[in-house]
Order: C-alpha cells, then structure tokens, then sequence
C-alpha cells in the first residue's frame, strides 16, 4: 500500500512539473528564434547597405554623377551638327564624324579615366596624335590633289588673283586677334581661318597654338587647336548661308548676269607640267607650306601622269576618307566642355565669322575691280571672286547657283573652279608665310 501511495506522488508529480517544464523548453526556445530573427535582421540590413553602397559607387562612375552643363551644351552643339550634315547636307563628311566626336569628348568620366582624349595611353589620345603632330592635313591635301582638275585655272591664270585677294580675310584675322590680346603665334594660327580651309587650319595650329611652344617671355602659348578647327570647319559648311547675301549685297543684277566665254582646252601635257612647276615655284615663295603643298601638287600629279591610276585612286578614295574620319572624329573629341567653353574659343568664332565674310567680300570686291581693266567678252562675273576661299568645291557650287538665279543660262561653275583651287593654294601659302615668321 505504502509502494502504491509512493507510486501514485511520483506520477502526480510528473503531471503538475511537465506542462512547467514545457513551458521553460517554449521559452527557451522562442528566445533562440527571437535571437535568430534579429541575427537575420541584421544580416538582411548588412547586405541592403552593402547593395545601396554598390548603386551608390556605380552611380559615381556614371555619366550622370560627373556631368556638368558644360558637357550638356557641347553634346547639343555634337548633335545640331550631326543634323545639319544629315538634314540640310552642309558638308556631311565632315560635320558628321566631327559631331559624333563632339559627343565623344564630352561624355563626362572619372579624373585618371584611361577614355578622354587628353588622357595619355588612351585610344583617342592615340588618334589624337595625328592632329596634333599636323600629320592628317598633309594626307588630305594628297587627296585633294589627286581629285582636282586645274584645267580651269590653267586655261584662264589671271582668275588666280581672285584667289589671293580672297586671303584678306588671314591677314585681317590675324590683326583682330592681336587686337583681342592673343599672342603673335596664336594670332597667326587663328588668323588662316580667313583662309576657310580645315586642313590648313589644323597644320598651322599644331605648329603654333598647341599647348606647348614656350614664347621667349616664358609663357606658354594656349592650346587652340580645337576650336580653330571647330570654327574653320563650321564657316566652311556654312559657305550656302553666308556668302549667297554677300553676293546680292555687292554685286548688282546686272553683273551678276555677265556670261564669260567658255575656257579654251588644256592639253593633258599641260596639265602633267603644271602640278610640277606649281609646286616649285609656291615651295620657293613659301618653303614652309612643303607639307602641304608637297602633298597636293603630288596627289595631282599622280592622277595626271596617267601612269600612276591606282595610286591616285587610293589617295582620292580610300585614303582621304579614312583620314577624313579620323581627324573629324579626333577634332570633334578635343572640345571637351573645361577645355573649350572658354572665352578665347568665343572670341575665336567670332572672329571667324569676321575673317570669312571679309574674304568673301575682298574676292567680290576684286573682281569688280579686275573688270575695270578688261573689256568686251574678257569680262569677268564679279560672282566668281566669291569662290576664292578655299571651301572647294562648296563655294564654286554657291557662285554656280546664283548665277543660275540671276540667268538659267549662265553656268559658272568651272570658271568659279579657277579661283576657288587657287585659294587652297593661296591659304597654304599664307600658312607657310606666317609659319616662318612666327615658328
């Protein structure tokens, strides 16, 4: 009995402890999952902030951290290019390549970023090379001898004049700039875009606004390459714009209806001489336009000789057009907006803008002079002076056009070739000029 009633304690016992201990097993355990679900709070922040911390770094290296205005107004200026070269075909093959690289050179990057065109070791830098060392104008002016045909100039000399008066707008450029306070050698880079040619521009520039000549005071000259280039290539797609009003504003009805006699035929002996003679008697008056004027009365003489075809279709084609590429690309990526949104580049375009309609007006204005000492059918069409810049072949088409407007019979474009070809001449010239004063 006494075993029983011990028996019967124990199990009663058992049944008041058990739910107890259950209820201490519950609590231990809830407080081991309440210590779980906070280690896993954790966990779950730790890895949040790790993941913002990541958008945040990519962030940084991002366009859209380390954009400025500046690189905004510069990709809008890239693509008004790209649409005019594209909508109204003003000069395509070049404001085309030079607008993407517009875009290019402003796509804003991390400082020590191996992309920008002024980063050394960088591919842009690499292509850069050849602009600033003046080793693509040289090549395009192989191309643009071997498609030129100086059949006009040959056939009619005295319209070369009109391509040296034309060359007004260097020199008054470069005494404006001199006035805005520019040094002697920037003054003289800025000056040939009164030339209106782009090549000639950028060799010139390279030589002597290129960020490291040091003058005899000490200072170094400032590196203006771009916009030099910028400019002179603008105001060469814009010849349909600017200089059609010039030709209204000075040039009568009456003159502008003038028919000149057709040129007489030059022999294909003549035109193998000519490139030959050309290039020795322009490389004594200006030995240091031999670059460019070397490559040019080359690439002529390579399509006239009629034995070399292939080398001179290589250099019209193929090889002016990689080089037109590179260069227009290269030229656009320069104007990074901290480098080019400055007030010399303003002072620049407007001067530019200056130099082109004082050239335009001197090859006008010349012209109508000329005809003062000609007389009958040896008259000239004042029109033509316009083509004396060296926008080839953009501005003998404009002179062509209003002549068509004045008189649907009047054709002018291979007498307006005459000086428009010996403005390319005479630019390079000028360069050489100014190259050996100044550099």
């Amino acid at each position: 009995m006494k075993k029983l009633i011990i028996i019967f304690s124990a199990i009663s016992l058992l049944v008041f402890i058990r739910p107890v201990l259950g209820l201490g097993a519950n609590i231990a355990t809830t407080n081991s999952s309440v210590s779980t679900a906070q280690v896993d709070v954790a966990e779950e922040e730790s890895i949040i902030d790790k993941a913002v911390d990541g958008i945040k770094t990519f962030y940084s290296y991002t366009g859209f951290a380390n954009s400025s205005s500046g690189n905004v107004i510069m990709i809008i200026i890239g693509i008004v290019f790209i649409y005019l070269g594209i909508k109204y075909d003003y000069e395509p093959l070049l404001l085309i390549p030079i607008g993407t690289g517009v875009i290019l050179g402003n796509i804003p990057f991390v400082a020590g970023n191996q992309t920008g065109i002024y980063e050394t070791g960088s591919v842009l830098n690499y292509l850069y090379f050849g602009v600033v060392k003046g080793v693509y104008p040289p090549l395009i002016f192989l191309g643009i001898g071997a498609m030129t045909d100086f059949s006009s100039l040959i056939a009619n000399p005295k319209l070369m004049l009109l391509g040296g008066a034309a060359q007004i707008g260097v020199f008054a450029t470069f005494l404006g700039a001199l006035y805005l306070g520019f040094n002697l050698p920037e003054a003289g880079a800025i000056g040939i875009i009164g030339g209106a040619d782009g090549p000639t521009a950028i060799f010139l520039s390279s030589k002597l606004a290129n960020g490291i000549n040091i003058l005899e005071d000490g200072t170094t000259v400032k590196n203006l390459i771009g916009p030099i280039a910028i400019a002179a290539y603008s105001y060469m797609a814009l010849v349909p714009v600017i200089q059609p009003p010039l030709m209204r504003l000075l040039i009568s009805k009456k003159d502008r209806k003038i028919k000149m006699k057709p040129p007489r035929a030059v022999t294909q002996k003549e035109k193998m001489i000519f490139p030959v003679v050309a290039l020795i008697l322009t490389l004594f008056i200006s030995p240091s336009a031999l670059p460019l004027l070397g490559m040019l009365f080359f690439g002529n003489l390579l399509k006239e000789s009629g034995r070399t075809e292939r080398l001179a279709d290589t250099a019209r084609t193929k090889l002016i057009d990689i080089v037109t590429i590179l260069l227009g690309v290269t030229v656009g990526a320069s104007t990074q907006a901290d480098i080019f949104i400055t007030k010399d580049s303003m002072l620049i375009f407007g001067l530019g803008a200056i130099s082109f309609v004082i050239a335009t007006c001197g090859g006008l204005l010349f012209a109508k002079f000329m005809n003062l000492f000609l007389k009958g059918d040896n008259k000239i069409n004042p029109l033509i002076g316009a083509a004396g810049v060296s926008a080839v072949p953009d501005s003998a088409r404009v002179v062509h056009h209003e002549g068509l407007k004045s008189d649907p019979s009047n054709f002018l474009l291979m007498h307006a070739m005459a000086p428009n070809v010996s403005g390319v001449i005479g630019s390079a010239i000028a360069a050489g000029i100014i190259l050996s004063f100044l550099g």
